[in-house]
């Protein structure tokens, strides 16, 4: 079988939701030589762009993105250890969380797993966290852009605090910062000041991409 096969075959496998044979199709990629970088830039995120398209098409939905999401993780620990440091060029550094007093993390966690998948450098601060955190890890690690997630009415007037936080530090406009969540509308995000929020993980892949894109 073809480099092109292979590759083809990947983009299908997940495509389809064919999760069986799609970690064994990585590994016989890697066997035959292809490059980790070339399977991760010309397989997985090519399928990954698919089952996008299929969930803005409403022919995926949450539960299939966590599907696919857990295998993408098995993926990558196996493409890792194959990659050369050289090969690990990041796009742009991505601190996400979820906010304090909220413990909800399926949707900030399948964000990190696409934006991985996609080349970016993540930084998962977790759940339940407080505003000194994200700006301690701003301060510390310099991101291009903050990712907030709240899943509860009672718990997204926290962002607002997390970006008054941020401008007291000084670091508002060093950062782009995006929000997310069930309750989220984008008028909320206008009246406290994010720059812009997505409505769910495919639409927060593509606002980070375009983002990188104008710098």
């Amino acid at each position: 079988m073809s480099e092109t096969d292979i590759l083809n075959k990947i983009i299908n496998s997940i495509a389809n939701l064919d999760i069986q044979n799609f970690p064994k199709l990585c590994e016989e990629a890697l066997n035959k030589g292809i490059s980790p970088t070339k399977v991760i830039t010309n397989g997985l995120v090519k399928g990954l762009a698919i089952v996008g398209e299929k969930f803005e098409a409403k022919e995926y939905f949450i539960p299939e993105l966590i599907v696919i999401g857990e295998y993408v993780k098995k993926v990558m620990k196996i493409l890792k250890p194959h990659m050369k440091k050289t090969e690990m060029v990041k796009i742009g550094k991505v601190v996400i969380g979820t906010v304090q007093g909220d413990l909800h993390d399926i949707g900030k966690n399948l964000l990190k797993i696409f934006l991985e998948a996609d080349g970016f450098e993540v930084i998962d601060l977790g759940n339940d966290t407080p505003k000194e955190k994200f700006v301690e890890i701003v301060r510390k690690e310099k991101p291009l852009i903050v990712g907030m997630s709240a899943l509860t009415t009672f718990t997204m007037q926290e962002m607002e605090k997390i970006i008054e936080a941020l401008k007291e530090a000084g670091f508002r406009n060093q950062v782009k910062i995006i929000i997310g969540g069930a309750p989220i509308t984008k008028k909320f995000a206008e009246m406290i000041g994010a720059d812009d929020y997505a409505r769910d993980v495919i639409e927060g892949v593509k606002i980070c991409k375009r983002w990188m894109d104008e710098i």
